[in-house]
């Protein structure tokens, strides 16, 4: 598919005229990630901007004490790394492929240029960043008050929701390389809690995970555990 193609699909570049979507496309780079390959690190310079063509991205923010947090997860069609853009400080986290992975890339003065003469996009960029903003609002509360039962279970409905695939037998499946280190760092907890959570739901039939691939058979019940 042609990189002005791919860019009609995105919110950000809808309101995008052709001439417009055209030399757009023709800005962007492509870059390929292997599994695990690092884009780029918490405090490095921001000086590009990135779309997800194929594959998938964790946004990691590591401690010193070696534990990490993952509080986003991109995907096809997903943009990140403007915050560094718009502000001009450094990274401020890690972005980690976490498959084969293929992004587009702008650099800061080609996605200046391009939001200073597009109004729509602007304000696109704020929506997103807002929405981003309160989702890390969200991630805040539930690690202050919910326990980590909740805040799995939480974790697992948003990914399914946004994930999912529904198979012939009534299960929806999750295939996104996720393995119970990537989950514990998306809620918060130690690999070991995971590993406890993921046997008191397989026993209840509500997840099981074989490999790196989630299968929810009770969304129900799995949505109750969510307090939702």
């Amino acid at each position: 598919m042609k990189a002005e193609l791919f860019l009609q699909g995105i919110e950000l570049f809808k309101s995008l005229a052709a001439d417009d979507m055209k030399r757009l496309a023709a800005m962007l780079r492509r870059r390929t990630l292997k599994k695990g390959e690092v884009l780029f690190r918490k405090g490095d310079e921001g000086t590009t901007f990135y779309i997800v063509r194929t594959g998938i991205i964790k946004i990691v923010l590591p401690s010193r004490m070696g534990d990490e947090v993952a509080p986003a997860i991109f995907s096809e069609g997903d943009f990140f790394g403007e915050m560094a853009l718009l502000d001009g400080m450094t990274r401020s986290a890690d972005a980690v492929a976490l498959e084969e992975t293929e992004v587009l890339a702008l650099n800061r003065r080609d996605f200046l240029a391009f939001l200073r003469n597009n109004e729509a996009a602007i304000q696109a960029v704020f929506s997103y960043l807002s929405m981003r903003l309160r989702k890390t609002d969200d991630l805040l509360e539930d690690a202050h008050f919910l326990n980590i039962p909740t805040r799995f279970a939480r974790r697992l409905v948003d990914l399914t929701k946004k994930y999912g695939r529904r198979r012939e037998d009534g299960s929806v499946e999750i295939e996104l390389g996720l393995n119970q280190s990537d989950l514990a760092s998306m809620v918060g907890a130690t690999r070991e809690s995971i590993n406890k959570e993921l046997r008191v739901l397989r026993d209840r039939g509500v997840v099981t995970m074989k490999g790196n691939r989630i299968s929810i058979h009770n969304m129900e019940r799995l949505e109750r555990r969510a307090h939702l």
